[in-house]
């Protein structure tokens, strides 16, 4: 069962809210631990380390959007933000912020749990063995547990976009990932149709790799799909 063992964090301030969330996500196998404020939310991360985030926005300490940037500043978990706030402002916002999905308030629990199941499918299942955490082509290399990259001795300085969008090719090394899914997962559903974006985003990671642009070997185009990263995963024994 994909739900088993996985860990789901609230932070959420309505004990209401968090009382059916977590009701609905253990009877589903998920194990659950909860934040009634930012500061408890964001402690509970880093000590924890949950698989997935459900942020609500209203905070009684610090807006959600503040909490949303301090998860993002040294992880990569997968959050969900479930918010009364409705407006389209305030979706892109927290989805340019990095949050990976905006569910508005009142919602149905199982458009919610399939939600949460999609995110989890794309970021991995427990126990499927050693973290693949380092990549490296000739004197590229790209450490995602680190969250650096170097060229030989030197660090290659990227945006938070750039490296997103580095991020999540390596994790799929060799394999062609969409424009769409790219765009969704970096920039949030509401941009899965604005390739310019990725096109300047790919132009200057091929730069900063030091690829060629008119004839890639590293970060290669495949026309009208996606984008395929040529790098070889080290597992962290090899490392």
């Amino acid at each position: 069962m994909m739900a088993e063992n996985r860990h789901v964090l609230i932070i959420d301030d309505e004990p209401q809210i968090r009382r059916f969330l977590r009701i609905s996500l253990v009877s589903q196998g998920f194990r659950v631990s909860e934040a009634a404020s930012g500061g408890e939310g964001l402690a509970r991360a880093l000590n924890e380390v949950p698989d997935l985030v459900l942020l609500d926005l209203g905070l009684p300490d610090m807006d959600g959007q503040a909490v949303l940037d301090g998860l993002r500043s040294g992880s990569a978990v997968p959050v969900i933000v479930v918010s009364v706030r409705g407006h389209e402002a305030e979706k892109v916002r927290a989805l340019d912020r990095g949050a990976n999905d905006y569910v508005t308030k009142p919602f149905g629990i199982q458009e919610l749990l399939a939600r949460i199941r999609s995110l989890l499918r794309r970021h991995g299942e427990p126990g499927e063995g050693p973290a693949l955490t380092c990549y490296r082509r000739a004197d590229l290399v790209i450490d995602l547990a680190a969250r650096r990259v170097t060229r030989g001795d030197s660090p290659v300085h990227l945006t938070p976009k750039e490296y997103a969008v580095l991020d999540r090719l390596a994790r799929h090394a060799g394999r062609v990932v969409t424009q769409t899914q790219l765009l969704r997962d970096v920039w949030g559903p509401t941009h899965a149709h604005d390739t310019h974006y990725l096109r300047i985003v790919i132009s200057k990671l091929r730069h900063k790799l030091g690829d060629d642009p008119q004839s890639p070997h590293l970060l290669q185009t495949e026309a009208g799909i996606g984008y395929r990263l040529l790098v070889e995963p080290e597992t962290a024994t090899e490392q």
